[in-house]
């Protein structure tokens, strides 16, 4: 089973965050949020979550994937943090996920993973992203790197991830039990 570290600091963007968690989780994908000190995280709109577990005392070695979610500060401080820049860059070194929303991909810039990928943001952030082949996408994948726009765009970047991690067949599940399909048939009309 696909395990997958979602990290957390003052001032995620919840919509980004939540999104992740609760898909994979449908999918039956283990999905632990991690803070960078404290259990009780603050998001940008002042929503308090409680973390699985503090970085102080994960295995990262235990993951198959890693995600950043956007908001600010929390982009900002988790590109502030080593301890993150290094579990990135070694993910990356290892194939595994390395993924981002909104201002999340500052950090895979910071670890220099996204040289020579296809990568998006939050639009004002492709500066931050080194020699990237910048894309504006809903959801960008580059083979282990998955990057995604904003807020609007959290379900498709949580299916990417699952896509990723389980395959077609368990994303078409997901969206039909989660009403995307409809939602995209109305869209379409």
């Amino acid at each position: 089973m696909s395990k997958v570290l979602l990290f957390l600091a003052e001032g995620f963007e919840e919509i980004e965050a939540l999104t992740v968690v609760d898909v994979l989780r449908r999918a039956e994908i283990v999905c632990d949020t991690c803070s960078l000190n404290e259990e009780n995280v603050i998001g940008a709109h002042g929503i308090k979550v409680f973390a699985d577990k503090t970085i102080e005392n994960i295995n990262a070695k235990n993951y198959d994937a890693v995600v950043i979610p956007g908001g600010m500060p929390g982009a900002e401080n988790l590109k502030n943090s080593d301890k993150v820049v290094r579990i990135v860059k070694d993910f990356n070194d290892e194939g595994k996920v390395v993924s981002a929303i909104c201002a999340g991909p500052i950090v895979l810039g910071k670890a220099k993973v996204t040289d020579d990928k296809k990568v998006t943001s939050y639009p004002g952030y492709e500066n931050e992203l080194g020699k990237c082949n910048y894309l504006e996408d809903i959801a960008v994948m580059d083979d282990n790197i998955i990057t995604s726009r904003g807020p609007a765009t959290a379900i498709y970047f949580a299916l990417k991830l699952v896509e990723k991690l389980k395959g077609i067949e368990t994303v078409e599940k997901l969206k039909e039990g989660m009403l995307v399909n409809f939602l995209e048939s109305k869209i379409k009309a």
